[in-house]
């Protein structure tokens, strides 16, 4: 997913990957998919669903309805989240394309339970959340062993909002800036002083939740350092097939 330029709020159901060492587990690479695997004694017990109550389809509606009230014919450039399998599009706003993402500076890494992005095959619907953005997005549809879904010991990432389980799906996001940062706990951190409004790149990758011990390690993943004068993320995947790319916006209640 590429943007160029993007409001700083994304989905409130984002984790900072700088936030907690607990979101830094193992990854593994399923095919073209990349699953994040939870080596034994590392995830938790009982597997749970979300532990909010989901809102109605009445209330998404009136969002929705409000939603394209507030921003009707102000020009506003297309919006996340996307359906990536589909290239046509009805928003003709334009404006110029964010450089390469080895041509900024990585300012944040943060995942989002469930894919934001429906595509591929990552196209179940989790259902409408809690109306906040906790709960919804897309899960992945493919089918995982008894093996990789085994339930081991320890939570990973708790909240009010649940926890990560074996057979989830998390949406990574590796965000870039052309403004003079380094990478920071929040976006927040693609600012500065200087510059308000940079243009941003984000590198998406979808990657499922996997119980497996000869995973790859998600600190490798996650890991950050200096190439040419820049700060960059040094080891996203790039065997999970050719990425899709759209210029737009984020989620959230500002807009470019």
């Amino acid at each position: 997913m590429q943007l160029g330029q993007f409001d700083k709020r994304f989905n409130s159901s984002a984790r900072s990957m700088f936030e907690s060492n607990e979101a830094q587990k193992r990854l593994k690479y399923h095919g073209l998919i990349v699953a994040l695997a939870l080596p034994g004694g590392v995830f938790a017990a009982p597997q749970s669903g979300d532990s909010h109550a989901s809102a109605t389809d009445q209330v998404i509606q009136a969002q929705q309805d409000a939603l394209s009230k507030n921003t009707a014919g102000k020009g506003y450039g297309p919006q996340s989240p996307r359906d990536i399998d589909a290239l046509f599009g009805r928003n003709l706003v334009s404006f110029g394309t964010a450089p390469k993402s080895s041509e900024m500076n990585l300012c944040n890494i943060h995942f989002h339970k469930n894919a934001e992005h429906k595509g591929g095959q990552f196209a179940k619907f989790a259902g409408n959340g809690d109306g906040h953005g906790y709960g919804t997005g897309y899960k992945y549809v493919g089918e995982l062993s008894a093996e990789e879904l085994a339930k081991p010991a320890a939570e990973v990432c708790p909240s009010k909002h649940g926890g990560l389980y074996p057979g989830d799906t998390v949406e990574v996001h590796y965000v870039y800036s052309s403004a003079r940062v380094h990478p920071g706990p929040s976006l927040g951190a693609c600012l500065n002083d200087a510059i308000k409004n940079p243009q941003l790149r984000v590198e998406a990758q979808v990657m499922v939740l996997v119980n497996d011990s000869k995973a790859k390690d998600f600190l490798e993943l996650a890991k950050i350092g200096v190439k040419g004068g820049l700060y960059q993320a040094l080891n996203i995947p790039g065997d999970a097939g050719k990425p899709v790319q759209y210029g737009g916006s984020t989620t959230g209640p500002a807009y470019n």
